[in-house]
């Protein structure tokens, strides 16, 4: 029987604050994805006002386990329909250093990230990690994607990665080829949390120069550099960087009784929602779930402001010359 969950406008600006993230639903997060209960965190997201979908092929089994819970959502529940949410993905990167920007495999990559995700149709897709591609490649790629939108298979069009100049930099000049034109969203990924909010300094120019209608951010922990566990081992910031970020969330735990992943949860939820751009949010169980949610609200209630304002504050002064910090990634354009 059908939840009678909202319909989607199919619009950018249906999507909702909040975006299920599947980058945790890999090797990398965690040692088996499949035995994660991801139809259960879809439809917990779903009934929690969660409307979107964040995926990539490159993020492993990802796309698979999301078109298997889906499938079990939509087509043997009948719980959901496909215009109850929004599915977007990336292409274009294959493996940590494999990269294939092709037209013959972007084209290859959206026919099997529609079969994977049980649907005719994708709302976003990214060009994933731009900055490790030449720029006639990415160009080549683009125009690709802009005649996949449309024949009808894509819906809008956008760009990923880490560098926020870079993003900025291509945003803008393919505004004016006329086989592509303004993009539709770019999305990038640490760059607008507690130790790092470039992305945010760059909002208006985005908006302003490029002509996309969102501006998205993801991983607000930074791929676990946020938090009081241990960081994940792939992290590409320097040690004395992870080091700095461990003490944090030691002082914060001991001195103010406060968990640095909450804390910075709330610190881009706070700061980033008024620009009205999306933060895509990976957890991996449903009390991760709940517990994003809880901070969500929290920061909508105002009800921590003030006290949050000082350790925001106590937080970025310890950083430091940390505050903004970046890694490489990529290669020289």
């Amino acid at each position: 029987m059908s939840l009678n969950l909202p319909k989607v406008s199919g619009l950018l600006s249906g999507i909702s604050p909040l975006v299920m993230g599947g980058a945790v639903f890999n090797t990398q997060y965690n040692d088996d994805p499949a035995s994660l209960a991801i139809k259960e965190l879809l439809l917990t997201g779903l009934k929690k006002g969660i409307n979107a979908i964040d995926t990539s092929p490159y993020y492993g089994p990802s796309e698979e386990l999301i078109g298997i819970a889906l499938r079990q959502l939509v087509d043997v529940e009948k719980v959901v329909t496909r215009d109850n949410y929004y599915i977007c993905t990336k292409v274009g990167r294959i493996r940590l250093d494999e990269f294939d920007y092709s037209p013959e495999w972007v084209r290859k990559s959206i026919a099997r990230s529609l079969k994977r995700l049980n649907t005719s149709y994708l709302d976003v897709v990214y060009l994933h990690d731009i900055e490790f591609v030449q720029t006639d490649k990415i160009y080549a790629a683009l125009k690709t994607m802009m005649e996949l939108k449309a024949q009808g298979f894509i819906r809008n069009v956008g760009i990923s990665g880490y560098p926020v100049d870079f993003l900025y930099k291509i945003a803008c000049s393919v505004k004016h080829i006329p086989e592509i034109g303004p993009l539709d969203l770019v999305l990038s990924y640490s760059n607008m949390c507690l130790q790092n909010t470039t992305l945010l300094d760059y909002y208006d120019r985005f908006i302003k120069d490029t002509g996309i209608k969102l501006l998205n951010n993801a991983s607000i922990l930074s791929m676990s550099l946020l938090r009081s566990q241990e960081t994940r081992p792939f992290h590409p910031a320097s040690k004395d960087l992870k080091e700095r970020c461990n003490e944090l969330a030691k002082l914060l735990q001991e001195k103010y009784d406060v968990e640095l992943a909450e804390l910075a949860t709330r610190f881009a939820f706070r700061i980033w929602l008024p620009k009205q751009g999306r933060t895509v949010l990976g957890v991996s169980t449903i009390p991760e779930l709940e517990s994003a949610c809880d901070q969500y609200q929290t920061v909508l209630s105002k009800k921590l402001d003030s006290q949050d304002a000082k350790l925001d504050e106590i937080s970025q002064k310890f950083l430091g010359d940390y505050l903004n910090e970046t890694w490489a990634s990529g290669i020289s354009h």
